[in-house]
């Protein structure tokens, strides 16, 4: 397709002279780029993707199957540099002027991407690289485990290549980590003793230990290798692909996680005990300004933050009371708390039974609200959602439930996680909020319709912002209730309860990160103001510390598609479509809360024009 050149053409003398006499040139038609843009972004995508063996992995792609990513600070600064580079050539190919608004938001969403990147290159080595929520050391196992799939002898070569690559990978980190301590920048202490009893769990057992159990590796290897020999692999060949995999676990992954290990075991005395926020560290105050415009993609300030949550937690607190007087609970707010917090009604028992029937009432809720979504949303997911317990070498006591999406082709389910080790973290007021949140009509719906867009450049289906994907999740919690949901009144307090839990993590994240908050701080502010399980805070709390600002997005997320909805309520009045609404806020991937509302915007035009509105009389 041709470039677009100017708009503004010389004007021939006979149309001067017509002018002169109020003639009116009909506009010229100005040529669509939106092939050729979309074409490029494909590309680019495409080239992006290479960069990274596991995102395509993640998405249900095979190539490079089995490499890993180059995890080094020279890999990523080469990535920045390619992004440039796109970033100029992208201005330079096509007008934005002359794009619709849909290529607009595209272009404009590639740019911010690369903005995002380069604005946080100061603070590469700020971010820890081992810590209890995140590191090589959890998710390389996770992915071997959940994502790599091994339908045949080539799929099952290039897990072991990944096993040999893995000790590659965890070394390069372990570098990054030990370059880091130097300057000073090292997670807490309970980090360290977090991450150092999950990297001990990947290697206890077999082939590693001297043992009866095999190790979560092992126990995967040797069932997709059963699944092959069930599907006619000859036992010999079967047997030499166990003999390999064994050699990749034991010299060359074992030794990188020992290497872990050890590091962990020399670093750890020079961790704090109770430490404050990232800011005690070199660079830390704009490395926390910066987490939170990374995460809110807003300009909103610490002390902004902290005062919105101080509002929001005094607003659900009312609510709180009003279902507290519904039940006819004669006490107060906090006895209440205690109430619901103790009482064994409100729990499943601390067995395998207990947890089986926390994932069954789980589903049964999902499945409720799956029947209604036609009513609620115009675009439907294909891909469908599996409840599962979290893996024991990655579980933690308390610790958040979560999601993990499927395929853009529905091959592979998305995944609702739960820590189930210690149930009496787990109450049943809370349950249902929860499920709704990282599944329908939470994050499972959100993800999996974004990776299903076909309307959009594919890289589009892929973006992540915490602030829109969490504000949605927040957001589905209550719009559960329209739906149907929350039937028990318990279980609508439990909806609070998840929702002063996001509320309070605006004041929690911003005390500890700007103004001086220790963990105990934290806890003590949890506490008083909500009735969540003592594990449950403690965990949330040392989340914050490892995670700074992550855990604003979802409450500033959840106001702005609150705020987007009930402008378009106002405005459109009978117009309104609730469909139509959430078509729009899911219709276009994930992107900045400017980019979205600028899209509701849009939207809200749209009907305006479509339908006038009835005349009086």
């Amino acid at each position: 397709m041709q470039r677009v050149y100017s708009a503004l053409r010389p004007l021939t003398l006979l149309c001067l002279v017509f002018l002169l006499v109020n003639c009116k040139e009909e506009p010229e038609e100005i040529p669509s780029q939106k092939e050729e843009l979309n074409a490029w972004f494909e590309e680019k995508y495409e080239e992006e993707l290479q960069m990274s063996p596991l995102q395509m992995t993640v998405i249900g792609r095979k190539d490079l199957y089995g490499e890993l990513d180059d995890m080094s600070l020279e890999a990523q600064q080469r990535h920045l540099d390619w992004k440039a580079a796109t970033v100029e050539e992208l201005r330079e190919k096509f007008n934005y002027e002359n794009l619709d608004a849909a290529d607009k938001t595209s272009y404009d969403l590639w740019v911010y991407q690369y903005e995002q990147e380069l604005e946080g290159k100061p603070f590469w080595e700020s971010d820890y690289v081992f810590h209890q929520m995140m590191g090589v050391h959890a998710l390389f196992p996770n992915l071997m485990m959940n994502f790599h799939t091994v339908d045949s002898v080539s799929d099952m070569e290039a897990y072991i290549s990944r096993l040999r690559e893995g000790g590659r990978a965890m070394n390069q980190l372990i570098d990054r980590a030990e370059a880091q301590a130097e300057e000073g920048i090292i997670p807490p202490e309970f980090s360290f003793k977090i991450v150092l009893q999950q990297s001990k769990a990947v290697i206890d057992g077999q082939p590693f230990t001297d043992s009866d159990t095999p190790s979560p590796l092992w126990g995967d290897v040797n069932r997709k290798l059963a699944a092959l020999s069930e599907a006619g692999l000859e036992e010999a060949m079967v047997d030499s692909l166990r003999a390999s995999a064994s050699d990749a676990l034991v010299n060359d992954l074992q030794p990188a996680y020992e290497n872990l290990i050890a590091w962990l075991e020399s670093e750890m005395p020079n961790a704090e005990a109770t430490p404050t926020g990232v800011s005690r560290h070199p660079n830390g105050e704009a490395y926390y300004n910066y987490r939170l415009k990374l995460s809110t993609t807003t300009d909103l300030t610490a002390e902004e933050i902290h005062e919105i949550g101080l509002a929001e937690v005094a607003r659900i607190q009312g609510e709180m009371e009003a279902i507290k007087e519904k039940v006819g609970f004669e006490g107060t707010l906090k006895e209440f708390f205690e109430f619901v917090n103790t009482d064994e009604q409100f729990f499943f028992p601390n067995t395998d039974e207990g947890r089986q029937a926390y994932i069954d009432e789980s589903s049964a809720y999902l499945d409720a609200l799956y029947a209604k979504l036609p009513d609620y949303f115009g675009i439907l997911p294909k891909a469908g959602l599996d409840v599962k317990r979290v893996e024991a070498f990655r579980e933690q006591d308390g610790a958040p439930q979560h999601y993990y999406p499927g395929t853009p082709d529905g091959s592979r389910n998305g995944t609702y996680y739960a820590h189930l080790s210690d149930m009496t973290a787990m109450p049943k007021t809370t349950m249902e909020g929860v499920a709704y949140h990282e599944g329908v009509p939470g994050h499972h719906m959100q993800i999996s319709i974004a990776q299903e867009l076909e309307s959009v450049p594919t890289f589009r289906t892929q973006a992540g912002f915490t602030a829109y994907s969490e504000g949605w999740g927040l957001y589905s919690e209550t719009l559960a209730g329209e739906m149907g949901g929350y039937e028990n009144p318990y279980y609508d307090f439990g909806r609070l309860v998840n929702e002063i839990w996001r509320a309070i993590r605006l004041v929690v994240d911003t005390g500890l990160h700007a103004k001086g908050w220790t963990e105990a701080d934290g806890i003590r502010y949890f506490e008083e103001n909500s009735s969540i399980s003592s594990g449950a805070i403690k965990a949330e709390v040392q989340r914050y510390m490892v995670m700074p600002g992550q855990a604003t997005a979802y409450k500033i997320g959840m106001l702005k598609i609150q705020e987007l909805r009930q402008k378009a309520e106002t405005e459109l009045g009978d117009q309104f479509d609730i469909r139509g609404f959430h078509d729009t806020i899911l219709g276009g991937g994930a992107m900045p809360l400017e980019l979205l509302e600028r899209r509701v915007n849009t939207w809200i035009d749209e009907v305006k024009a479509e339908t006038p509105p009835m005349k009086e009389g």
